[in-house]
């Protein structure tokens, strides 16, 4: 038989955590035709010369709704071995489309989209002219808020209730795959737990997940997370904790009590889940960290100097300063620092230095733990590195590193896991009939490159990336194939 591709003379990691296996892997159109001795020939065959062969790797968080449109090579992603990415994450969805704009404008500042219905528009886009990798969208509740409430900070009443939860049908019906939250942002932080377990009742017996980066990160850290799974366990609906952390030193450690919580959830039969970004260091738009309080509030807070500007539109100066060398630079407190750099760059997005390596390592080898980048596509500026060396960190710094966990192990968190947690049907393995999401890289030199000073590089050690049976990278370079899609939840 004549395959379209055959990989040969791989290390092969199937996505289920198990050890790595030599053998051949075969293409067929989009999917997978034949894993282990294959035999036959190809259009096109490729000696993998021992190299380690594994699932397309699953981005659970990210910000890259508007990216897959706007930039659709996506090179920032494919290069480090991406292959599907969760968009909506943190309550920031692509719909409805006017409070979607204004998101927007802050991560692509002067971009122009094309508008679109919903998210069946949304996601119909998506196909229309697809990007390089694969999207699945989370309904965004923060977007849905804003289309219904705008910036109200009271309870809904019965009517905004109603069509808030046609929203999020919507968003289902189109094959949106869960609900996601942002309570420290607007408006996501005016509502209450019981605004947020009615509304994700909406998704109860489909599938879908409520997803949340939590209204406390720091010292508050253990009521976000019962807050969290009690929502869920209400609802009837699958937890995904989002970039799980302590933020802020008075907060470090917390994440041992955190971690249990989920471990005694797991126990009661409830599907509790976290992702992490493997960095020290977070990243958000400085109008949150403003807002919530937390900036030069004392002890356990952030600190002036632990916040450095990633992207600044109108003032490419200030990127790579911190909040506090800019006090200096201006002669000027705090607040009015703050003021100033907000009304000439009101989207401007930081870099977080709060949170203790030892915790990092402390989640990482938790087993209810996935991978999630959280990168913001601000592509101007110095973005967080994490936008494109997260995968290859985990593999090359922590796993053969530092042994926090086994390659296997790292694998399955960032494939496997996470396309059974999010119901992501025939991705994450390699087996017959799977899709032929692949990623051929070295054990041995994979590594992230970039830096906080230096962030926007693409890792080391990856060789060749497959979307849906096409190469969107070879032999390290990004090629110019669009073979993604937009995946919908099975009904």
């Amino acid at each position: 038989m004549a395959y379209d591709w055959i990989i040969r003379n791989a290390v092969i990691y199937d996505g289920t955590g198990a050890g790595g296996v030599a053998g051949d892997l075969a293409i067929e159109g989009e999917r997978i035709a034949a894993v282990g001795a294959v035999s036959g020939t190809a259009r096109q065959e490729l000696d993998a010369r021992g190299q380690a062969l594994s699932p397309g790797f699953i981005d659970v968080h990210t910000h890259d709704d508007f990216a897959a449109v706007l930039h659709p090579d996506m090179a920032f992603k494919t290069a480090g071995g991406v292959t599907t990415s969760v968009v909506g994450n943190c309550g920031m969805g692509a719909a409805p489309f006017p409070s979607a704009a204004i998101l927007a404008r802050s991560l692509h500042p002067g971009a122009t989209l094309p508008g679109w219905d919903g998210y069946g528009g949304y996601l119909d886009l998506i196909d229309q002219a697809p990007p390089a990798l694969n999207i699945a969208a989370l309904i965004g509740h923060g977007t849905v808020r804003m289309s219904v409430m705008g910036r109200k900070t009271e309870a809904p009443d019965a009517a905004e209730m109603d069509q808030m939860k046609a929203l999020i049908r919507e968003g289902l019906d189109a094959g949106a795959f869960g609900l996601s939250t942002g309570l420290i942002y607007e408006p996501g932080r005016h509502a209450r737990t019981e605004e947020l377990i009615e509304l994700t009742e909406v998704l109860r017996g489909s599938g879908g997940l409520y997803t949340t980066h939590m209204r406390d990160e720091g010292t508050g850290l253990l009521d976000s997370i019962d807050e969290a799974i009690r929502i869920g366990e209400a609802a009837g609906v699958g937890v995904q904790i989002s970039h799980h952390k302590a933020s802020g030193r008075a907060a470090w450690g917390l994440v041992r009590q955190s971690l249990a919580r989920i471990d005694a959830a797991q126990r009661q039969g409830l599907n509790v889940h976290a992702d992490q970004y493997p960095y020290t260091a977070g990243s958000t738009v400085l109008s949150a960290v403003a807002g919530d309080g937390r900036l030069g509030g004392g002890v356990g807070s952030l600190m002036p100097e632990d916040v450095v500007i990633a992207s600044a539109a109108n003032h490419p100066e200030w990127e790579g300063q911190s909040i506090a060398a800019l006090m200096v630079a201006f002669g000027q407190d705090l607040a009015t620092t703050l003021n100033r750099v907000l009304d000439e760059t009101p989207g401007a997005t930081v870099v977080l230095h709060s949170m203790s390596e030892a915790d990092v390592q402390t989640v990482m080898r938790h087993p209810s733990t996935m991978v999630g980048s959280d990168g913001l596509p601000t592509l101007a500026g110095k973005p967080h590195p994490r936008l494109y060396g997260t995968f290859a960190r985990v593999l090359g710094h922590y796993a053969r590193d530092l042994s926090v966990l086994s390659l296997p192990d790292g694998i399955y968190r960032m494939t496997g896991f996470s396309a059974a947690k999010f119901g992501l049907k025939d991705r994450g393995v390699l087996k017959a009939g799977a899709f032929a999401d692949l990623v051929l890289f070295d054990p041995a030199t994979i590594i992230d490159r970039g830096t906080f000073e230096d962030p926007k590089q693409s890792p080391a050690g990856i060789a060749c990336v497959f979307v849906n049976g096409q190469p969107v990278v070879r032999d390290g370079r990004v090629t110019e194939a669009r073979p993604g899609k937009a995946l919908r939840r099975a009904a």
